[in-house]
């Protein structure tokens, strides 16, 4: 298919689709990829907002940021449907997002959000991974903000990410990671949960099936590099849906779509310190997917595996 018109069904099924639900929405792309270039509904649901400081740890594919950009930067975070904003300013829920809003935008679709216990330098540090390995480290101003972004960020991942594509099928035998798709699901809750277990299901056996045919090479060879490559691939993906089950099993097993209520059940019964202090970002989910409040995290969401 030609490229332009490739363009153009493409943008012209999106604007049909926003149409449809009647949101105001505005297009961004990254680089030249049509299949990348999706619409922002500007009027999605707010999860949370507050501050939040970032270092970048690595950038697409794991690769390691570089020195000069590793700087801590803080912003005005606000999570809203699947991207979290990082604004200059406060947040406020009029204002027209900035081309440099926009920029610093991370997508959290499959993403995961743990507390980064390998990092001593600074308190109160979580770990964001992206769908494309982007490594994102952000401090919160105290434990309680930094286990609720943790919670927030893994249950809007949860219930929103849409399924994951096939792997590619090919001759070569370097590994590369399936493409995640940056949509929201269509699935209901309960077929999300599903969706997420036969999923886990399958990653399991993958996980056995590959450390029963270890490479017979040199510890430095290519195909042993590929071997582990695949193998902290399988293993971390296996973690991420154990993380989505345990949430989503959560939130359906809680009967309640406050969140709020949610967070604080999910924490007290983890032992904490009685139910998290209510902080001032929990407005409704249902504006947009049929929940209200904040979101949750029940399996380890201070975990440093």
């Amino acid at each position: 298919i030609e490229e332009e018109e490739l363009r153009k069904s493409l943008s012209e099924l999106v604007e049909d689709q926003c149409e449809a639900v009647g949101k105001r929405v505005v297009r961004v792309t990254d680089g030249s990829n049509p299949f990348i270039a999706i619409p922002l509904l500007l009027n999605a649901a707010t999860y949370k907002h507050g501050i939040l400081t970032r270092k970048s740890h690595a950038d697409m594919d794991g690769k390691r940021t570089p020195r000069g950009r590793r700087g801590w930067k803080k912003f005005y975070a606000v999570l809203k449907g699947m991207i979290l904003y990082l604004q200059k300013d406060e947040y406020k829920p009029d204002k027209d997002l900035s081309e440099v809003d926009l920029k610093n935008a991370v997508r959290v679709h499959h993403a995961l959000a743990i507390r980064a216990c390998d990092y001593s330098k600074r308190p109160n540090v979580l770990k964001l991974k992206t769908s494309d390995w982007r490594v994102f480290l952000f401090q919160a101003p105290s434990e309680e903000e930094m286990m609720s972004w943790i919670f927030r960020i893994n249950l809007v991942a949860a219930l929103f990410s849409a399924p994951a594509f096939p792997a590619a099928i090919g001759s070569m035998k370097k590994f590369c990671r399936p493409l995640l798709p940056s949509s929201t699901t269509r699935l209901s809750q309960e077929e999300q949960l599903k969706c997420h277990e036969s999923k886990l299901k399958q990653i399991s056996l993958e996980v056995e099936e590959h450390k029963r045919n270890p490479p017979e090479l040199t510890p430095k060879s290519k195909e042993t590099e590929e071997y582990r490559l695949k193998e902290h691939y399988l293993t971390y993906e296996k973690s991420r849906y154990e993380t989505y089950i345990s949430l989503l099993q959560a939130k359906l097993g809680a009967g309640t779509d406050d969140l709020d209520k949610l967070e604080a059940s999910v924490f007290s019964g983890e032992g904490r310190d009685g139910p998290l202090r209510k902080t001032h970002s929990s407005p409704s989910i249902g504006q947009a997917h049929g929940l209200n409040g904040r979101a949750g995290h029940k399996h380890a969401p201070d975990s440093c595996s």
